[in-house]
Parts: C-alpha cells; sequence; structure tokens
C-alpha cells in the first residue's frame, strides 16, 4: 500500500478520520461501492502514480465511471484537510540550513499545453520545489510550476525566500545561479581546478547523504 500511495495503511485510516469529521453525510461524494478508505486509497494512488482510471477500475473490481467518481469527490477533500499543514515559505527559519531539491508532479498530456512537458524527465506534469532540514524534517513546499521549467527557474520564482538565509542552503548544480552551496560546473573546454573538485566532491557527498534521510523524514512525517 506505502509503494503506490505513498501512505501507510495507519496513516491512510488518519486520513480518512479527518475527510470523514469535516464531511456531512449529504455531501459525501466517494462512491458507496467503495467506501471512504477504498475511495481514499484510489484517489492517493491515482495522484502518485498517475494510473490509468480503467486500470485501477480492474484493479478494485468496479467501473472507470466509479474510479473517476471517486478521484473527483476525494481529491479537493484531501487538498481541504491537509492544506493547512503543507509548510510555507513563512515557517522557514533564516539561521537554518537546508537541502533543496525539486520533483515533478506526473500529469496527462495535452497537445494545448506544451509547457507541462519535462525535456528532463520526458513526461508532462508540475515541477515543486521541496526544502527539508538536515535531519529531515520538511520545512517548505512551493507553488507548483509547468514541469518545462528547470529547478533553478522555479526556484527563483519564490521571491519570500529571498531574505531567509538560502546562501547556506545545499543544492545540486541546478540551483548554481541561485545564490546556494552547490558543487561546481565544469567549465566548457576548461578542467576544474583541485579545490574546486574537492568540494564538489564533499558537497555532493553531502547532498546524498542528508537528502536520503529528509526524503525518508518527509515521507514519514506526511500526515
Amino acid at each position: 500500500m506505502y509503494s503506490t500511495t505513498g501512505l501507510t495503511r495507519e496513516r491512510i485510516v488518519d486520513l480518512c478520520v479527518m475527510i470523514h469529521n469535516v464531511t456531512a453525510a449529504s455531501e459525501r461524494r466517494w462512491p458507496p461501492i467503495l467506501g471512504l478508505f477504498k475511495s481514499v486509497t484510489v484517489a492517493l494512488t491515482y495522484m502518485r502514480r498517475n494510473r490509468v482510471q480503467a486500470e485501477l477500475a480492474e484493479t478494485y473490481g468496479v467501473s472507470q465511471p466509479t474510479i473517476s467518481r471517486a478521484v473527483t469527490g476525494i481529491t479537493p477533500l484531501v487538498a481541504e484537510v491537509l492544506g493547512e499543514y503543507a509548510p510555507t515559505a513563512d515557517d522557514l527559519d533564516g539561521r537554518a540550513q537546508y537541502i533543496v531539491d525539486g520533483t515533478l508532479l506526473p500529469c496527462w498530456s495535452w497537445a494545448s499545453h506544451p509547457e507541462l512537458y519535462s525535456g528532463k524527465h520526458k513526461t508532462t506534469g508540475m515541477n515543486v520545489q521541496v526544502a527539508c532540514t538536515l535531519t529531515g524534517h520538511l520545512a517548505w513546499i512551493s507553488d507548483p510550476v509547468p514541469g518545462s521549467r528547470h529547478d533553478s527557474y522555479c526556484l527563483s520564482e519564490s521571491e519570500a525566500l529571498m531574505g531567509a538565509g538560502s546562501h547556506t542552503w545545499l543544492g545540486d548544480r541546478e540551483y548554481i545561479e541561485n545564490n546556494m552551496i552547490t558543487p561546481f560546473r565544469k567549465p566548457a573546454g576548461g578542467e576544474l581546478l583541485k579545490w574546486q573538485k574537492e568540494f564538489s566532491t564533499q558537497v555532493s557527498k553531502s547532498l546524498l547523504e542528508n537528502s536520503g534521510r529528509a526524503a525518508a523524514g518527509a515521507l514519514a512525517g506526511g500526515l
């Protein structure tokens, strides 16, 4: 269940309780044949994996329209009950050091929206920037930006971060132009100096070690 939804069964149960508590009986828009728990699981799976609705219908033994109703009914409720838990730029500590990275939230491909296509990921979606502390605490999530934009641009769009001490933050080479601690980029037709190579190695090592803990902490604290 965790691999398909990103949440453990216990976390999904907690989410179901939150949704149940904010919806009156007459407003419960999930399909009765699935019930709340399965409807939430379907919606989370759809959002995380971008699975075809007909495929989900086969998995749960229902029709495609039923899956569509579950996704349509549950998605806004998830946003409603979890919105207050999404950390914003105002929550950042200017004295703290953060690891920053971007991720692509996949979506359907629309011919009329080529700006959603990410050449890096070879698929369509929205780019979201995430900052975590070195101990794995999720500290900030950006607003989504069309997937064709690279991470450096997406981070620069978050103007509220400019005074948050970002010069101490760690990021990969995509953030070189953002006044952060990053590995050096090899100059065209040249080589990095010895100290630049050593510095880049240390930064990359720190990113690799700490980003794993940060990602684990962020997922563990999803609710």
